[in-house]
């Protein structure tokens, strides 16, 4: 499952420091505008203790854990929507993506320049949201153009649902309001779900502090926090700074020291990839054998058959029956053995809504 958050934000804020903290792909982090021409992907690691857990215990040939791309995006500037800088490229890649980290820079420094010559997030985030904004209400005017007519004179009730549905959209983007934030009806998404629209894609805000800011926020994260919480957003605070010199320590105890030392627990970058699973609606299932011990990643909400597809499309096709053991029995019973004979194996059907930790075996027959 290749899904994709894209890191944005206008120059020199960050973002790619940060996404070289997080991959092994590295982006060009210099100090001026444009350092990031082509968006870098990563394949990133999702940190998760329950994996270590059930290796421990099951001492298998081989780990797999579950992994996000992550896609570093050039900087936008404004006047992107009508192509200004690197704008149709910017809009072109953020469009592909799933969900997006929009990066804030909340910190004072001097020594790094800012595109708008002063620090203030508030204005880089309305910077962002505008251009997107202009090119999604673009994208919708262009389609009701085509839907109107017969929506007003056929008997296409799909095409006249698809026309109310945009002219709310309509007036929303002309209001300076994100896409996201429309008084749509969930079930009525699927009626626009091809525009892809940018601004309807789920957004987490990184505000990029510094050290001394690092534990407790500062007044740059308290205007961000106010002026995102009627979005529905999560607010996340890193120090790209320490996270850079975090990853050039290769020794774990060391990492922990160095934590230790800024009275932090873990590292941002762990904090980050967490978010950004959780921004993509998320879960995951274990599958445990001596062959292999792995991460599963679904969305909320799959059934069994639509879990066993994720690991091959015949186990969905031909799927007879779930073995399901909670993550908490497996640990308590310390293998799979002692978990069926203490009765907490449970055998489920094509109903059964697969739950975060579930560790699973499937039966199909193809």
């Amino acid at each position: 499952m290749a899904l994709q958050c894209g890191i944005v934000g206008l120059p020199n804020v960050g973002k790619s420091t940060l996404f070289n903290c997080l991959s092994n792909a590295k982006a060009q982090a210099a100090n001026f505008p444009f350092c990031t021409i082509e968006p870098n992907v990563g394949v990133i690691t999702v940190p998760d203790d329950r994996l270590k857990t059930l290796t421990e215990l099951v001492n298998p040939q081989r780990v797999v854990p579950n992994t996000i791309e992550i896609v570093d995006i050039a900087g936008l500037v404004k006047g992107a929507s009508k192509g200004e800088g690197l704008g149709n490229q910017f809009l072109g890649n953020i469009r592909t993506t799933n969900a997006i980290i929009h990066v804030l820079r909340c910190f004072d420094d001097g020594n790094v320049i800012h595109v708008d010559g002063s620090v203030d997030p508030i204005r880089d985030k309305e910077i962002i949201d505008t251009e997107l904004q202009l090119k999604d209400l673009d994208t919708v005017v262009k389609r009701i153009q085509k839907v109107e007519k017969m929506a007003k004179t056929g008997g296409d009730k799909d095409a006249k649902k698809t026309y109310e549905i945009l002219s709310v959209i309509k007036t929303h983007l002309e209001s300076g309001k994100s896409a996201r934030t429309a008084p749509i009806q969930e079930e009525d998404l699927e009626f626009i779900e091809e525009l892809s629209l940018l601004t309807s894609k789920p957004v987490l805000y990184v505000c990029n502090v510094d050290e001394a800011s690092v534990n407790t926020g500062n007044a740059y994260v308290e205007r961000v926090k106010e002026a995102v919480k009627e979005e529905n957003a999560s607010v996340l605070v890193i120090s790209a700074q320490i996270e850079s010199e975090i990853a050039q320590l290769e020794d774990y105890e060391e990492r922990q020291m160095f934590l230790d030392d800024l009275g932090l627990t873990e590292s941002g970058v762990n904090k980050l990839i967490r978010a950004a699973y959780d921004l993509l609606d998320l879960a995951t299932y274990f599958t445990a054998g001596v062959q292999e011990v792995r991460a599963w990643t679904i969305e909320k909400g799959y059934t069994a058959p639509q879990a066993a597809g994720v690991i091959h499309t015949d186990f969905e096709k031909g799927f007879i029956r779930a073995e399901v053991i909670k993550f908490a029995d497996f640990v308590s019973f310390g293998s799979e053995a002692a978990v069926k004979e203490a009765g907490k194996l449970a055998v489920e059907g094509k109903t059964y809504i697969v739950q975060d930790g579930d560790i699973m075996h499937f039966r199909f027959n193809v």
